[in-house]
């Protein structure tokens, strides 16, 4: 998702690859980086590579989101004025809605104050470019189904998974059953179909975690 940072989604996003952006506002440079993580060690850890790959920096603020919803969080201004650099960077990424990220921006001070209204708008504005240049992956929930039908309906169970686009394996005995998993919005509609469209003859049972 490059065109916005607003999304209208109902579920979160998030990363497979780190992103960077770089600005300069003002003679201080503003190096951004977006980056995958899936928990606080893990976010601290790629905390702690930065600041050794990028020791001569003035300042490495950021802000983390995890867990499913993005209930999990922290954010540091690292020595800026107070709520000019973590809460900025925070809120660009639950306006995003996105989670398992770490958002970084190291900045490199380039003598001239910037004062904490100006300062707090540059974390945000190296925060949202970063934001566009990533490639975001919606997260959508998933449910599990075994289907079960007689060999006689096999095309027709999988032209219904393929609708669905739901991943499945099939495995042959003496019928044939498909451990499928499909979008959660689209479960009971597959549902609906695999009784509606063999007339009753293929069912289904859901598969839920232990």
């Amino acid at each position: 998702m490059s065109e916005n940072t607003q999304s209208d989604s109902i579920f979160p996003y998030t990363i497979r690859e780190t992103a960077s952006f770089e600005i300069t506002i003002r003679k201080s440079r503003f190096r951004a980086f977006l980056i995958p993580c899936d928990s606080k060690e893990g976010a601290l850890h790629t905390l702690e590579q930065i600041r050794k790959e990028y020791w001569d920096a003035a300042h490495h603020c950021y802000a983390y989101r995890l867990g499913d919803n993005g209930q999990e969080y922290r954010m540091s201004d690292d020595g800026e004025p107070s709520g000019t650099a973590g809460k900025p960077i925070l809120f660009s990424l639950q306006r995003a809605n996105i989670v398992g990220v770490i958002l970084v921006v190291v900045r490199y001070f380039g003598g001239v104050k910037l004062g904490i209204g100006p300062l707090a708008k540059a974390f945000t504005e190296a925060a949202n470019s970063v934001i566009e240049n990533a490639v975001l992956e919606e997260i959508v929930p998933q449910r599990r189904m075994m289907v079960h039908c007689s060999y006689d309906d096999v095309s027709r169970i999988i032209e219904l998974l393929e609708e669905y686009s739901a991943q499945y394996e099939v495995m042959y005995t003496d019928a044939v059953q498909f451990d499928a998993t499909v979008n959660s919005p689209s479960f009971d509609a597959l549902a609906f179909a695999i009784i509606d469209r063999t007339s009753g003859r293929a069912g289904y049972s859901e598969i839920t975690a232990e």
